[in-house]
This record gives C-alpha cells, sequence and structure tokens, in this order.
C-alpha cells in the first residue's frame, strides 16, 4: 500500500506523460464532456451560451466573415462555433479528438441544414490540402499542449492558413497560474462519478511549475477492474512569452484581448487572445 500511495503521489517532470485519449475516447468521460459542453449556464467544457454569441458576433466583424471566408476550428466539440460561423454562411470545417461531440455537431448540422465538414481526429495530426482565411482554437486547448505540440500545431496553422490569413485563440494568463495552488484530495466517486458509472477512488494530485508556468492535475481512478492515470497539463502565458512563440513560428502578431470576444486587453485577465496573421507574402 505504501509503495501505491508513493506513486500517486509522484511529481512527473512536465508533460512527460500524454493521456487525451482517456478524457475524449472513454466510453463514460465523453459523455461527461458532452454534458457540460451542452450546459448552457456552465462554462467548464465550453463557454456560456450568452458568450459565445457574443464572441461569434465578434469574430463575424473582426474578420470580416462572409460567403467567401473559409474557417477551420480546431477543438470543435460539439460545434458550438462552427454551427454560428455557418449561420453567418462561412465554409467551414471542423476537427475534435471526440466521436461522441463530433456525431452531435453532425446532428445539430443536418438538423439546420448547414454544410459542415466535421473530422473525427487528433487534430495534431490532422492533415488537407484545403487553405483558409480563419483557423480558430477556442477555449484554451492550446494551453493542454506540450512546447513540441505546439510547435506541430503552429507550423500546421501557417500551412492550412492562406497568404494573409488570420489565427485567432486563447490561454490561460499567468493570473490563473499565481492564483493555483498545489494540493493532494481523495474523494470516492470523484466529481460527481465523472470518471465511471462504477464506484471509484479517485485521487487528484496538483502540482506546479514554476519555472516553466505549468500546472498538472494528475487523476488516479482506482475502480474494482482497473487503474488509470489521466494527466491534465496546462501551460500559462504572458504576453511576451505568447507573442515569442508565434513570431518564432512565422506568425505576425496583430493584437491582444481579453477573450475572444474582443473585451479590450486588461493585464488582470485570466486569459489572453491573440489574433496573429500569415504573411500575405508567406
Amino acid at each position: 500500500m505504501f509503495t501505491e500511495l508513493k506513486r500517486i503521489n509522484e511529481r512527473p517532470e512536465p508533460f512527460q506523460f500524454y493521456t487525451a485519449d482517456e478524457l475524449w475516447t472513454d466510453e463514460h468521460t465523453s459523455m461527461k464532456m458532452l454534458e457540460y459542453h451542452l450546459n448552457e449556464s456552465l462554462d467548464l467544457s465550453s463557454r456560456n451560451k450568452a458568450f459565445i454569441s457574443r464572441s461569434v458576433k465578434w469574430i463575424a466583424s473582426r474578420f470580416e466573415i462572409d460567403e467567401n471566408t473559409s474557417i477551420a476550428d480546431f477543438g470543435c466539440g460539439p460545434g458550438l462555433y462552427t454551427t454560428q460561423f455557418a449561420e453567418n454562411n462561412a465554409d467551414v470545417i471542423g476537427i475534435d479528438f471526440s466521436k461522441r461531440s463530433i456525431q452531435y455537431a453532425k446532428k445539430i448540422a443536418d438538423q439546420k441544414g448547414l454544410d459542415i465538414a466535421y473530422y473525427q481526429q487528433n487534430y495534431l495530426e490532422f492533415e488537407t490540402e484545403k487553405r483558409f482565411d480563419l483557423i480558430t482554437m477556442i477555449f484554451c486547448d492550446f494551453c493542454a499542449l506540450s512546447p513540441l505540440q505546439r510547435k506541430t500545431l503552429l507550423v500546421k496553422f501557417h500551412t492550412f492558413l492562406k497568404p494573409g490569413g488570420s489565427l485567432l485563440l486563447d490561454v490561460h494568463s499567468l493570473n490563473v497560474f499565481n492564483s493555483r495552488d498545489e494540493v493532494a484530495i481523495y474523494e470516492q466517486n470523484q466529481l460527481n462519478s465523472f470518471w465511471s458509472p462504477e464506484n471509484y477512488y479517485g485521487f487528484l494530485n496538483t502540482f506546479k511549475y514554476d519555472r516553466e508556468k505549468v500546472t498538472l492535475d494528475k487523476y488516479t481512478i482506482i475502480e474494482e477492474a482497473r487503474t488509470r492515470v489521466v494527466y491534465n497539463w496546462l501551460q500559462y502565458f504572458s504576453r511576451d512569452a505568447l507573442r515569442e512563440e508565434f513570431e518564432e513560428n512565422g506568425f505576425e502578431v496583430e493584437a491582444f484581448y481579453s477573450d475572444v470576444a474582443g473585451s479590450h486587453f486588461s493585464p488582470e485577465s485570466p486569459d489572453i487572445a491573440i489574433v496573429a496573421r500569415k504573411a500575405k507574402s508567406a
């Protein structure tokens, strides 16, 4: 028992393990994630309905979306943004790891008569010959990726954008990192049975990595028939660090905002939204 508890509480190196499939492809947890996505009053898996509508209105105006605009939404989930982009007459595709979310997004597109191409795939492996006027990645998905994964994705984004095309994404700021504490919590049927429909014991270890500005929520879920460990990494950014990372990968940074609804940037904001552009001559 001592050895097992020691293993549960071990601190890995930053981004040492990657378990996104546990969250998005497990039958039970993917169902729970979709429920959170579709709860219009919560900001857990996606922004609430009122914010999304305000955000889409700003995006449509900021990037002059019309029938001539092609958009790719990476990490599209159940299509909360892609649906509204298409309703603004854009040519839209969405990519997401979750089969359940993509199925829901396709159902909504069919019901509304919208021509949206959805791809159920790890977006780090996604390839296409299509080129886009705008790429979006919303709700801080970028933060969950390691430095190498982020570079892989930025190279893809640069390739997929048309010359002069734009990229919009958001990240957590250092204000959020500074507000977090290291914790070790044990709870039976943790998070209201989020991890399994069966009884289980859940351990949460939150680790902070001050030098890298990274946190890890390490979940160890012990069921009768199996034990799982899920690693939820988050990278936090300053404006300068975000600008440097984008410029190193060939982007011209146009603007920073406090969110993807175009709120004026505030140094106290929990999030940072960035608009970057691929050079017209690239």
